[in-house]
């Protein structure tokens, strides 16, 4: 985190929203709330690849480029193919 300018503090406050979005799409019911979490980890996931692009610290082979975008892809695919009963 300190290597593309973020405060260490920061780790804190996004483990913590990354945790509540994942228990929030697991847990029953709900629906409008998935819909936030799905959204919320998508932004966290694209910033977190654009920080370190804008950053210039690509890691070996794009690795801290690839892997957060990987997970923006796992989220997006996760909220697509969710099942008709949990849809708004």
């Amino acid at each position: 985190m300190t290597d593309i300018g973020f405060p260490l503090y920061v780790t804190n406050i996004l483990g913590a929203w990354k945790l509540l979005g994942v228990i929030a799409i697991v847990m029953p019911g709900f629906p409008r709330l998935k819909e936030w979490a799905y959204s919320g980890l998508f932004f966290l996931m694209t910033g977190a690849a654009l920080s370190h692009a804008f950053a210039n610290d690509y890691g070996d082979y794009g690795f801290h480029i690839i892997l957060p975008l990987f997970y923006a892809a796992l989220g997006i695919a996760s909220w697509a193919l969710r099942p008709k009963s949990r849809r708004l």
